[in-house]
């Protein structure tokens, strides 16, 4: 179902629809609708991916990033339960450049457009796990298992904030069941599981370590400011 979810969530982009953590399903017909240009075989990959940024003192800074196993990035949350965790994770597996052409009675422009995606594998909060500073623990994810339907799934770069450092949780070990046993282009080659969780290194830099304390404030209004170039 890789195509038809890359088609829901570009569609939901031509649309306009607000993104909240699931892509709006659209109908066979509507997903024909969408043309890609040249067909998947046209789909351009990046290999680097820039985020530039401003920090908490109004300096610019970059991240550059591969796309791959290492890559992980973070969003904002769109929970609004009490004391939702702010922010989601997520691993870039691929990043990429897409001409598109939207036909149909429900095409918003009739010209080819170039549409850039993240391919990513999302992580959650691991439960009944308590962190913060009363704790003095960091916050602790693992990844989606594969049986869930949201396992994989498309980002729009520009909801990107920056990337983020995640440190296994050695004493966890690793599993395959998150993600059946071999070869994957989730994981480096020489690896055929994964490991079963992550700690947040929210000190990695001082204006991430501010964003966890400061009620995230600060770092909130970063989404739609930063900017992603894909090469």
């Amino acid at each position: 179902n890789f195509l038809t979810k890359m088609k829901d969530h570009l569609l939901s982009w031509l649309h306009g629809y607000e993104y909240d953590g699931n892509e709006h399903l659209f109908t066979e017909e509507e997903c024909n609708d969408l043309r890609i240009i040249g067909g998947l075989n046209r789909i351009i990959e990046s290999t680097i991916l820039r985020v530039n940024y401003t920090t908490y003192d109004i300096c610019h800074e970059q991240d550059v990033m591969r796309p791959g196993p290492a890559c992980f990035v973070m969003t904002l949350s769109r929970e609004d339960e009490l004391n939702a965790h702010p922010y989601w994770y997520c691993q870039v597996i691929q990043a990429f450049h897409i001409n598109v052409l939207h036909v149909g009675p429900n095409a918003c422009c009739h010209s080819i457009q170039t549409m850039e995606v993240l391919w990513v594998r999302w992580l959650g909060l691991v439960p009944r796990y308590k962190w913060g500073f009363s704790q003095a623990r960091l916050p602790k994810v693992g990844f989606v298992p594969e049986s869930d339907d949201n396992t994989f799934g498309f980002l729009d770069p520009s909801l990107m904030i920056r990337g983020c450092h995640l440190i296994p949780s050695f004493s966890d070990g690793c599993t395959d069941v998150l993600l059946r046993k071999g070869t994957s282009v989730v994981r480096n080659s020489t690896e055929e599981d994964n490991w079963c969780s992550f700690y947040v290194n929210m000190y990695v830099v001082f204006y991430l370590f501010l964003a966890y304390t400061q009620k995230y404030d600060w770092l909130a209004s970063q989404t739609g400011i930063c900017t992603v170039v894909l090469l």
